[in-house]
């Protein structure tokens, strides 16, 4: 019998509320919560607030988690004593907060800070309960906190093992010495003004792809292809497990990298921890796996951390403490920080993704925020209303049945014309641009999706736009990189503004004013058969229209040719490079469903075995220079570099160098996992490095794995990678 809408409501809560009452945990209570959430009866945020601390609940936490060190009884025998005189008088003094922090900090040894805020918080309250404490300070969600504690060093006094008479810590001359040069380096780095991100010095990395106008091209040529073979690893180190795709950031011989929330200054050429903040965000499944926000920004003395709960974060460069934490509202449900910010004036400007069928109704949409005080200053929506500019372009559909147009990839700035360039995806709710009226023209083109939108950074107004893709209902995203360059266009320079979508169609348009200028086409995709040369609209074939009966095989996947991974562009040698990956799909509409279109993942229509490799398009002349293939499809962006090198790594844990004339493969290392990362090159100390995450955990990976089945799915261990030249090269 069908249950009326109301009282499978009702069930459904009922079922929700005894789960988490009892701190359950699986498929079927996570099915329960996403179906209350997708109703509108339960927010993300109030799905997981709603988890109370419990003492009771800490038990079984701390029995899986502790108890092997400490003991069941709390008393040992390998680690300290939590249940004496001495623990509660220490820690009956600075709180049941500080207890938790200080957990969540340290613990367990073989992954501190690995946990659920939520564990963390039940531990810490299960633990104050054995010692007759107090837990009124213990709260669901502990506020973010720094712990720089002396240079990254642990607090005075804890008990750090060895049983229950575990000893202080051995603070002595050489510890005393150590800890004064690591703080020595921390006060010794400089602000970082406007100028400098508009000019940044060749041996920093200050931004995403380095530079404001997103080439994602290093100047340094200390490793060049004469002596790269010589490449060898300076130093590694664990990083908390994340989705990885990291780009780390360094500035004055110290580098910032964020993993999971946890935010690590580190020593650029030894990896020593200067200090630490952790700050773990837990949101609610819905679907892939969340991508972790992939970047960072830096300005003036402040490191601005964006989170995965949308919290925009300003760290002080020095020490790791909050300076300010603003939460970016104005969302319903799944709404989520990927990409990162790019500072602009005093302003941190911030896209916002996740705006997709059960989501977000209306689209994303970008802020900005003062960089001094976190206070929002302006917003624009990245699907206009109807009746506004260009809100007409829907099909008719009211604002509610517009999705998508996330902002996953941070936005590149140019000084001369005083515009942010920002890009947008495609909707995965399709229904609105399907029917009634399947054509492409204006009327139903869905803006600002698939769209280059160039903004006034002071004021958030659109300056112009153009639409790359009109009415993707493929998802054919074109949310990337937008790369600033100057181009011979006629027999003249140009400015101009350039971008790949997934299709593998690069487009270029006027940086001042948007004209579309010329395309090139990779090749490889089979659903564009023209593009008009005056105007950029691009026909697709009719016959690959999104069928609810039939799958429709197209290429490539709507994984892309490229996705997240970044393109690099020379502007000496005027070569682009472009990490790429193959494969087709069946694409099906599932008429009347949230997500509505699936997509089987195919192998390649014309037999090709190789499914990654990169390609190098010369954009002076518009032709390929090159195209190295591989079997293993490619994980990470691509990296090129002054010395004549792009470097870049693919799903079988390979890490390359390649000559960047010819594409010839001329140094590689295995990795413990795949580079699904974004590399970057500094130096430091005279001694140039280049540096790589490895990790998987991310959409990308999990799909294309069945391309080549013997590689095997990535592990989701993250490590920090810096390679360096041999000590042969200095002699």
């Amino acid at each position: 019998m069908r249950l009326h809408f109301s009282e499978s409501h009702r069930l459904l809560l009922c079922a929700v509320q005894s789960a988490l009452a009892h701190c359950l945990r699986g498929p079927l209570v996570n099915t329960a919560i996403l179906a209350l959430v997708s109703m509108g009866l339960l927010s993300a945020e109030s799905a997981h607030a709603s988890e109370a601390v419990s003492p009771s609940s800490g038990a079984k936490d701390y029995l899986s988690n502790c108890a092997s060190c400490h003991g069941e009884t709390l008393a040992g025998p390998f680690g300290p004593s939590l249940k004496n005189e001495a623990f509660r008088a220490k820690w009956g003094a600075k709180g049941g907060d500080a207890l938790r922090d200080y957990i969540a900090k340290l613990m367990p040894p073989a992954n501190p800070g690995g946990l659920p805020e939520q564990v963390y918080s039940q531990i810490a309250a299960f633990i104050l309960h054995e010692n007759k404490m107090s837990t009124a300070k213990q709260a669901a969600t502990v506020p973010a906190a720094a712990t720089p504690s002396r240079a990254g060093a642990p607090a005075a006094g804890v008990e750090s093992g060895g049983g229950v008479g575990a000893a202080e810590d051995n603070e002595d001359a050489p510890y005393r010495a150590e800890i004064a040069r690591r703080a020595k380096i921390l006060t010794g780095l400089t602000p970082v003004d406007e100028a400098m991100l508009r000019q940044p010095p060749a041996e920093d990395w200050l931004s995403w792809r380095r530079t404001d106008d997103g080439l994602g091209f290093s100047p340094l040529s200390q490793i060049n292809r004469q002596n790269v073979s010589r490449l060898t690893v300076g130093w590694s180190l664990a990083l908390p497990s994340g989705t990885n795709e990291i780009s780390p950031l360094v500035h004055d011989g110290v580098l910032f990298v964020n993993s999971n929330g946890t935010v690590l200054a580190l020593e650029a050429t030894t990896g020593d921890t200067l200090w630490s903040f952790s700050r773990q965000a837990t949101v609610l499944q819905m679907g892939p796996p969340v991508t972790q926000p992939r970047y960072m920004a830096i300005f003036e003395d402040r490191l601005y951390v964006p989170t995965s709960d949308n919290h925009l974060i300003a760290l002080d460069i020095h020490t790791g403490k909050v300076v300010w934490d603003h939460m970016i509202t104005g969302f319903q449900r799944t709404l989520r920080i990927t990409g990162g910010p790019i500072v602009v004036h005093g302003k941190v400007i911030q896209g916002m993704a996740g705006c997709g069928g059960i989501g977000e109704p209306g689209g994303c949409f970008i802020v900005a925020l003062d960089a001094k005080t976190g206070a929002e200053l302006w917003r624009f929506r990245t699907i206009p209303r109807p009746g506004e500019p260009d809100g007409d372009t829907w099909n008719g559909a009211p604002l509610n049945l517009r999705f998508g147009a996330s902002v996953w990839t941070a936005g590149t700035y140019d000084p001369e014309n005083n515009l942010v360039y920002f890009g947008t995806g495609q909707t995965y709710h399709i229904a609105a641009l399907m029917l009634p009226d399947p054509t492409r023209r204006p009327a139903n083109s869905g803006l600002y999706t698939d769209t280059t939108l160039a903004l006034n950074p002071d004021t958030g107004k659109l300056v112009w736009h153009f639409q790359h893709m009109a009415r993707d209902v493929w998802d054919y995203d074109w949310a990337f990189e937008r790369m600033i360059t100057t181009l011979p266009v006629d027999g003249h320079p140009r400015k101009v503004v350039m971008t790949m979508g997934k299709l593998g169609i690069l487009d270029v348009l006027d940086a001042k004013t948007g004209k579309y200028i010329f395309s090139h086409d990779l090749g490889i995709q089979t659903l564009v058969t023209a593009i008009d040369p005056v105007t950029g609209w691009k026909t697709t074939d009719p016959a690959l229209e999104p069928d609810s009966k039939h799958p429709k095989l197209i290429c490539p996947h709507s994984i892309g040719v490229r996705n997240w991974n970044s393109t690099s562009y020379d502007p000496a040698t005027q070569l682009l490079y472009v990490a790429a990956s193959l494969g087709c799909m069946d694409l099906t509409w599932l008429r009347g469903e949230l997500f509505d279109i699936t997509y089987g993942l195919k192998p390649n229509s014309n037999g090709e075995a190789n499914y990654g490799g990169v390609v190098a398009i010369n954009l002076a002349n518009r032709k390929i220079e090159w195209w190295r293939k591989q079997r293993a499809t490619e994980a990470s962006s691509a990296l090129g570099m002054a010395g004549g090198l792009v470097f870049e790594g693919g799903h079988d844990r390979y890490f390359r160098a390649s000559d960047s004339a010819t594409g010839k493969v001329l140094w590689q290392v295995r990795l413990d996992s795949a580079p699904s990362a974004t590399p970057i090159s500094f130096a430091a100390n005279g001694v140039q490095y280049v540096a790589i995450t490895s990790g998987g955990g991310n959409p990308m990976e999990v799909t294309r794995q069945p391309l080549t089945p013997e590689i095997g799915p990535t592990k989701q261990a993250t490590t920090l990678w810096v390679f360096k030249l041999g000590a042969a090269e200095f002699q």
